[in-house]
């Protein structure tokens, strides 16, 4: 599952780069939010799925929130505000250090993260720098995008952190419904702010039903699961892997670079994310 979930996750820069041209961040991602709660609300209705109890209602909203609308928000607004993938790819890329300082100095000493992890975060994040370090100069870092690249940073490790400790055990499919219907509430006033109007171009449905089917019905999904059943460590660990992925797809389906360099730097990630997996407690 988690190999699945990577290779799913790695997609959303192509999704981005197929959809971006021809439709403004928030509104494509208000428009993704809303045709997955269709989906998911069609599901657990063939499966009969009960909804999360009451309780858990504003847990799943806040993690919701956080997860999709700031971290996705935050990355497609940063891309559309000027800097480059890779830079963004970069920054996010922290979320496994943030994590694991946060867990170091908050859990009990047999849940902190041990000097074996440690060395895998640092391998993992020194791998990702080689595989994204050709493409820190496209673009350019402004105050605004750098913001919102860091606002992303931050609502992805607090989302992950919060769903960790306050979310219940629940279906899948009624708790992302919850999510994705509280990330539309969230994103659709500030998608009404933007002037640019979506252009319904065949990429522009191709990144849509991509992004639906695949991303939130699938990498969200998966990335929900192993949240509620992994160490968070471990689990955000694997973000790691995701520029890697996406560098190998841009060169097999735009023909982008893929240096040896760039292989090293994947080679090197895969280590790391190993040593971090293999040595939770």
């Amino acid at each position: 599952m988690p190999w699945v979930f990577v290779l799913i996750w790695s997609t959303g820069f192509v999704v981005a780069r197929l959809g971006m041209p021809h439709a403004p961040p928030l509104s494509f991602l208000c428009v993704r939010y809303a045709l997955s709660v269709l989906c998911f609300a069609l599901w657990m209705m063939l499966a009969r799925v009960a909804w999360p109890p009451r309780s858990q209602w504003r847990p799943l909203a806040i993690s919701g929130m956080l997860m999709h609308a700031g971290y996705l928000g935050g990355v497609w607004s940063a891309v559309k505000a000027g800097m480059g993938a890779g830079t963004v790819a970069l920054l996010v890329g922290l979320q496994p250090v943030l994590t694991a300082i946060w867990i170091s100095i908050t859990a009990s000493a047999e849940h902190r993260v041990t000097p074996r992890q440690w060395l895998g975060l640092a391998l993992g994040l020194g791998g990702l720098a080689l595989v994204v370090w050709r493409k820190l100069g496209v673009g350019e870092v402004t105050p605004a995008n750098l913001a919102l690249a860091v606002g992303a940073l931050l609502a992805i490790t607090v989302g992950t952190l919060y769903q960790k400790r306050h979310v219940r055990v629940a279906d899948v499919r009624a708790a992302s419904a919850v999510q994705l219907a509280a990330a539309l509430l969230v994103s659709a006033p500030f998608a009404l702010l933007e002037t640019e109007a979506m252009r319904w171009h065949p990429d522009l449905i191709a990144a849509l039903a991509w992004s639906v089917l695949a991303l939130t019905l699938g990498g969200s999904s998966l990335l929900y699961l192993l949240i509620q059943r992994g160490a968070a460590t471990q689990v955000t660990s694997l973000l790691y892997l995701v520029p890697p992925c996406t560098a190998a797809m841009a060169w097999a389906l735009f023909g982008e670079a893929f240096t040896p360099l760039m292989m090293m730097g994947m080679a090197l990630t895969a280590i790391g994310v190993a040593l971090v997996v293999r040595d939770g407690r």
